[in-house]
């Protein structure tokens, strides 16, 4: 499925660029609003998971919010490069399992993350998702050119 290409390209893309900054680099925020490229990892570990595992699947999800803390993105010190790594592409097998079983306009299960609203359908999930990955990795690009690492897809 098409959509499902996309993700799976821009997981690639953020892979790639986070390979070519060092563990500082991944730390540093060189940006005025005080995010790190380890921080926009998490976050799109997280809002994939929010939007497809806990929002439309309806499924239980320990801390749906563990990429923020105090009105930011947050990463504990002792998370790494490898292990978010590891929660994104594990979120991409999630997402593929859960994409496979549905059609796009299915709708998803009622929940809290719906605050109230009606659950959208899986097509509409997966475009928010996918233009949050699109969007971030032109963040993390911009980021990897001010930290003289890898430019472009």
């Amino acid at each position: 499925m098409v959509l499902l290409d996309y993700l799976d390209h821009f997981r690639s893309v953020v892979r790639a660029k986070a390979a070519g900054l060092s563990d500082d680099q991944l730390r540093t925020s060189l940006v005025g609003s005080g995010w790190t490229p380890l921080e926009l990892i998490k976050h799109l570990v997280n809002v994939e998971r929010r939007w497809l595992v806990w929002g439309f699947a309806g499924l239980e999800v320990d801390d749906p919010w563990s990429d923020r803390r105090d009105g930011r993105w947050f990463v504990a010190p002792q998370e790494s490069l490898e292990g978010l790594l590891g929660a994104l592409t594990a979120g991409g097998e999630r997402t593929r399992a859960i994409v496979m079983q549905h059609a796009l306009t299915d709708v998803g299960a009622p929940g809290e993350r719906w605050a109230g609203a009606d659950p959208a359908s899986l097509e509409r999930v997966l475009l928010h998702v996918i233009q949050e990955f699109a969007r971030h990795v032109g963040h993390l690009d911009i980021v990897c050119e001010l930290h003289g690492g890898p430019t472009g897809e």
